[in-house]
C-alpha cells in the first residue's frame, strides 16, 4: 500500500499529475485545489490514499496528513465517492471545511462540483459531530500563508484555535459546540487572535 511519494511533477492533467519517482511514473489524482499549487518540474511531497478495486488501483494525492482525513471521513456520507470528496477538497480548505460544519453553513459546501444543496446538508449534517477532532487538525493547518509557529511548524492561529477549543471542552461544552464557538470567534477576531481573546469570544457565543 503506497502512503507517500516523493518525486518530480511530470505532468498536470485537468484532475490528476504525474510524479516521477526514480524514473516510474505515478498517476495521482487531485483535487484542483492541490493541482493549481503543482508546477512542472518542482519536487512534491504528497500523502496518498490508494483504492485497490479488481480493474483498478487509484492513487489519490494530498498535501497533508489533515486533507486526507477529510477525503476519508467525506465519503462515509452516503452520496459521496471519491471523486465528490476531491471536488469538495477542492473549493475548500480544511481549515473552511472545519469551519463550515461547526457553523452549518451548507451553502459553502454546495459550491463544489456534484453537490447539490440536499448533499451539501446532509455533509454538514452527518460530521457536524464527527469534525471536532477534525475541526482541531484542520484549524491546524495553513490555508495560504503561515502566520508565526512554534518549532513544530504548526502555525500560531491553529495552536490558538486548538488551546480554545480544548479550554471550552474542558469548561463542560461539549467538542461540536465549542468547535463552532471558536470558528465564530476566528471569523470576528481574525487568525492573529490569541488563545485568551478566542476563549472569552467564545463563551461569549455560547452565552447565547
Amino acid at each position: 500500500m503506497i502512503g507517500q511519494l516523493k518525486g518530480i511533477v511530470d505532468a498536470i492533467g485537468e484532475a490528476h499529475a504525474i510524479i516521477d519517482v526514480g524514473g516510474v511514473g505515478y498517476e495521482v489524482q487531485l483535487s484542483s485545489r492541490t493541482l493549481r499549487n503543482l508546477k512542472h518540474g518542482e519536487t512534491v511531497v504528497l500523502t496518498i490514499d490508494t483504492h485497490v478495486r479488481e480493474d483498478a488501483i487509484r492513487l489519490y494525492g494530498f498535501q497533508s496528513e489533515v486533507e486526507r482525513s477529510w477525503f476519508r471521513t467525506l465519503q462515509g456520507v452516503q452520496g459521496v465517492g471519491s471523486k465528490v470528496a476531491l471536488g469538495v477538497l477542492g473549493v475548500l480548505s480544511t481549515n473552511d471545511l472545519a469551519n463550515a460544519i461547526a457553523l452549518g453553513n451548507w451553502a459553502a459546501v454546495e459550491q463544489a462540483q456534484g453537490v447539490g444543496k440536499k448533499l451539501a446538508q446532509r455533509i454538514v449534517t452527518e460530521l457536524k459531530d464527527k469534525a471536532p477532532g477534525l475541526s482541531v487538525a484542520g484549524l491546524n493547518q495553513p490555508s495560504g500563508e503561515t502566520a508565526g509557529g512554534d518549532a513544530s511548524g504548526v502555525p500560531a492561529a491553529g495552536l490558538a484555535a486548538a488551546e480554545a477549543i480544548s479550554a471550552l471542552t474542558n469548561l463542560g461544552y461539549n467538542p461540536s459546540q465549542a468547535a463552532a464557538a471558536v470558528a465564530v470567534a476566528m471569523k470576528e477576531l481574525g487568525v492573529d487572535a490569541d488563545t485568551a481573546k478566542l476563549i472569552r469570544r467564545g463563551l461569549k457565543e455560547l452565552a447565547r
